[in-house]
Protein backbone atom coordinates (compact mmCIF):
# COMPACT_ATOMS: atom_id res chain seq x y z
CA UNK A 1 0.00 0.00 0.00
CA UNK A 2 1.28 3.43 -0.92
CA UNK A 3 0.30 6.89 0.24
CA UNK A 4 -1.64 9.09 -2.16
CA UNK A 5 0.93 10.72 -4.49
CA UNK A 6 1.26 14.50 -4.61
CA UNK A 7 -0.32 14.44 -8.07
CA UNK A 8 -3.62 13.44 -6.40
CA UNK A 9 -4.00 16.96 -5.08
CA UNK A 10 -4.29 18.79 -8.38
CA UNK A 11 -6.67 21.50 -9.54
CA UNK A 12 -9.44 18.95 -10.24
CA UNK A 13 -9.20 17.63 -6.67
CA UNK A 14 -9.68 21.09 -5.17
CA UNK A 15 -12.43 21.99 -7.61
CA UNK A 16 -14.37 18.93 -6.46
CA UNK A 17 -13.74 18.97 -2.71
CA UNK A 18 -13.33 22.70 -2.06
CA UNK A 19 -14.62 25.02 -4.77
CA UNK A 20 -17.74 23.26 -6.14
CA UNK A 21 -20.57 23.99 -3.69
CA UNK A 22 -22.40 20.78 -4.61
CA UNK A 23 -19.48 18.47 -3.80
CA UNK A 24 -17.43 20.54 -1.33
CA UNK A 25 -16.48 19.01 2.00
CA UNK A 26 -15.48 22.43 3.34
CA UNK A 27 -17.73 24.45 5.64
CA UNK A 28 -16.05 27.77 6.55
CA UNK A 29 -18.51 28.28 9.41
CA UNK A 30 -17.48 24.92 10.88
CA UNK A 31 -13.79 25.84 10.64
CA UNK A 32 -14.52 29.17 12.34
CA UNK A 33 -16.28 27.43 15.25
CA UNK A 34 -13.44 24.93 15.44
CA UNK A 35 -10.74 27.60 15.55
CA UNK A 36 -12.70 29.50 18.21
CA UNK A 37 -12.79 26.33 20.34
CA UNK A 38 -9.07 25.62 19.86
CA UNK A 39 -8.12 29.21 20.64
CA UNK A 40 -10.32 29.39 23.74
CA UNK A 41 -8.94 26.15 25.17
CA UNK A 42 -5.33 27.14 24.55
CA UNK A 43 -5.95 30.56 26.10
CA UNK A 44 -7.54 28.82 29.11
CA UNK A 45 -4.46 26.59 29.46
CA UNK A 46 -2.19 29.63 28.97
CA UNK A 47 -0.35 28.05 26.06
CA UNK A 48 1.52 30.89 24.32
CA UNK A 49 0.93 30.84 20.55
CA UNK A 50 3.49 32.75 18.51
CA UNK A 51 4.48 30.23 15.83
CA UNK A 52 1.73 28.30 14.02
CA UNK A 53 2.24 25.50 11.50
CA UNK A 54 -0.66 24.40 9.32
CA UNK A 55 0.64 21.27 7.62
CA UNK A 56 -1.57 20.24 4.71
CA UNK A 57 -3.07 23.73 4.90
CA UNK A 58 -5.16 23.40 1.72
CA UNK A 59 -6.67 26.74 0.73
CA UNK A 60 -5.65 28.31 4.05
CA UNK A 61 -8.97 28.43 5.88
CA UNK A 62 -7.17 28.72 9.24
CA UNK A 63 -4.93 31.63 8.22
CA UNK A 64 -7.28 34.54 8.83
CA UNK A 65 -8.78 32.89 11.91
CA UNK A 66 -5.35 32.45 13.49
CA UNK A 67 -4.62 36.12 12.83
CA UNK A 68 -7.87 37.05 14.59
CA UNK A 69 -7.50 34.81 17.65
CA UNK A 70 -3.71 35.00 18.02
CA UNK A 71 -2.65 38.46 16.78
CA UNK A 72 0.98 37.73 17.70
CA UNK A 73 0.94 34.34 16.00
CA UNK A 74 2.92 33.89 12.78
CA UNK A 75 1.05 31.49 10.47
CA UNK A 76 3.06 29.17 8.21
CA UNK A 77 1.29 27.02 5.61
CA UNK A 78 2.82 23.84 4.22
CA UNK A 79 1.30 21.85 1.35
CA UNK A 80 2.21 18.86 -0.79
CA UNK A 81 0.05 20.15 -3.66
CA UNK A 82 2.06 21.92 -6.36
CA UNK A 83 -1.18 23.53 -7.55
CA UNK A 84 -1.88 25.14 -4.17
CA UNK A 85 1.73 26.14 -3.57
CA UNK A 86 1.72 28.03 -6.87
CA UNK A 87 -1.71 29.54 -6.24
CA UNK A 88 -1.28 30.58 -2.59
CA UNK A 89 2.48 30.65 -2.05
CA UNK A 90 2.63 27.89 0.58
CA UNK A 91 5.88 26.11 1.33
CA UNK A 92 5.96 22.70 -0.35
CA UNK A 93 6.33 19.82 2.08
CA UNK A 94 4.84 16.65 3.50
CA UNK A 95 3.68 15.89 7.03
CA UNK A 96 5.73 12.70 6.79
CA UNK A 97 9.11 14.42 6.80
CA UNK A 98 8.68 18.20 6.98
CA UNK A 99 11.38 19.74 9.18
CA UNK A 100 11.74 23.20 10.71
CA UNK A 101 14.59 24.93 12.54
CA UNK A 102 12.51 25.02 15.74
CA UNK A 103 9.19 23.52 16.84
CA UNK A 104 5.86 25.36 16.77
CA UNK A 105 3.51 26.50 19.52
CA UNK A 106 0.47 25.29 17.58
CA UNK A 107 0.43 22.67 14.84
CA UNK A 108 -2.70 22.07 12.76
CA UNK A 109 -3.14 18.90 10.71
CA UNK A 110 -6.66 18.59 9.31
CA UNK A 111 -7.84 16.01 6.79
CA UNK A 112 -4.31 14.93 5.80
CA UNK A 113 -3.41 11.73 7.64
CA UNK A 114 -5.99 9.35 6.06
CA UNK A 115 -4.20 9.73 2.71
CA UNK A 116 -1.08 8.06 4.14
CA UNK A 117 -0.14 4.40 4.08
CA UNK A 118 0.28 2.75 7.50
CA UNK A 119 4.07 3.10 7.43
CA UNK A 120 3.97 6.74 6.31
CA UNK A 121 1.27 7.45 8.89
CA UNK A 122 3.53 6.22 11.69
CA UNK A 123 6.32 8.48 10.45
CA UNK A 124 3.94 11.43 10.17
CA UNK A 125 2.59 11.00 13.70
CA UNK A 126 6.10 10.92 15.13
CA UNK A 127 6.98 13.96 13.05
CA UNK A 128 3.97 15.91 14.34
CA UNK A 129 5.21 15.22 17.86
CA UNK A 130 8.64 16.58 16.98
CA UNK A 131 7.21 19.67 15.27
CA UNK A 132 5.03 20.58 18.25
CA UNK A 133 6.23 22.14 21.50
CA UNK A 134 2.82 23.44 22.53
CA UNK A 135 -0.47 22.11 21.15
CA UNK A 136 -1.55 20.03 18.17
CA UNK A 137 -4.98 20.01 16.57
CA UNK A 138 -5.48 16.91 14.45
CA UNK A 139 -8.52 15.77 12.49
CA UNK A 140 -8.62 12.44 10.69
CA UNK A 141 -11.43 10.02 9.91
CA UNK A 142 -10.90 6.49 11.19
CA UNK A 143 -12.30 3.07 10.37
CA UNK A 144 -14.50 3.35 13.44
CA UNK A 145 -16.14 6.46 11.98
CA UNK A 146 -17.18 4.47 8.92
CA UNK A 147 -18.38 1.56 11.08
CA UNK A 148 -20.48 3.94 13.19
CA UNK A 149 -21.94 5.47 10.01
CA UNK A 150 -20.95 9.04 10.82
CA UNK A 151 -19.22 9.56 7.45
CA UNK A 152 -21.01 10.85 4.35
CA UNK A 153 -19.42 8.50 1.82
CA UNK A 154 -20.93 10.41 -1.10
CA UNK A 155 -18.77 13.41 -0.20
CA UNK A 156 -15.75 11.66 1.31
CA UNK A 157 -12.83 10.84 -0.97
CA UNK A 158 -12.81 7.06 -1.46
CA UNK A 159 -9.02 7.07 -1.84
CA UNK A 160 -8.50 7.60 1.88
CA UNK A 161 -7.20 4.77 4.06
CA UNK A 162 -9.44 3.55 6.86
CA UNK A 163 -6.91 3.36 9.70
CA UNK A 164 -8.00 2.27 13.15
CA UNK A 165 -8.21 5.06 15.70
CA UNK A 166 -5.80 3.10 17.90
CA UNK A 167 -3.08 3.55 15.29
CA UNK A 168 -3.48 7.32 15.43
CA UNK A 169 -3.50 7.43 19.22
CA UNK A 170 -0.55 5.09 19.60
CA UNK A 171 1.59 7.23 17.32
CA UNK A 172 0.64 10.54 18.93
CA UNK A 173 0.93 9.47 22.57
CA UNK A 174 4.71 9.08 22.38
CA UNK A 175 5.09 12.88 22.31
CA UNK A 176 1.66 14.26 23.26
CA UNK A 177 -1.14 14.11 25.81
CA UNK A 178 -4.68 13.82 24.46
CA UNK A 179 -6.97 16.59 25.73
CA UNK A 180 -10.08 15.72 23.73
CA UNK A 181 -11.83 17.45 20.85
CA UNK A 182 -8.89 16.72 18.57
CA UNK A 183 -6.50 18.71 20.75
CA UNK A 184 -3.20 17.31 22.03
CA UNK A 185 -0.61 18.91 24.29
CA UNK A 186 3.11 18.37 23.91
CA UNK A 187 4.73 16.48 26.77
CA UNK A 188 7.39 19.21 26.64
CA UNK A 189 4.87 21.96 27.37
CA UNK A 190 5.11 23.28 30.92
CA UNK A 191 1.36 23.30 31.47
CA UNK A 192 -0.04 21.78 34.68
CA UNK A 193 -3.07 19.57 34.06
CA UNK A 194 -5.42 17.77 36.41
CA UNK A 195 -5.67 14.04 35.77
CA UNK A 196 -9.21 14.41 34.40
CA UNK A 197 -8.09 17.04 31.91
CA UNK A 198 -6.28 14.52 29.72
CA UNK A 199 -6.84 10.94 28.67
CA UNK A 200 -3.64 9.48 30.10
CA UNK A 201 -5.06 9.99 33.56
CA UNK A 202 -1.67 9.77 35.30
Amino acid sequence: MQSAPASTFDEAYYQRFYFNKKTSVVDPAHVERLCTFVAAYLQYLRVPVRRVLDVGCGIGLWQGLIARHFPEGLYHGVEISDYLCQRYGWERGSVVDYAAPEPFDLVICQGVLPYLSPSDLRRALANLGRLCRGALYVEAVSREDYERDVIDEDLTDARQFRHRVALYRRGLREHLLELGGGLWLSRQAEVPLFALEHLDGR
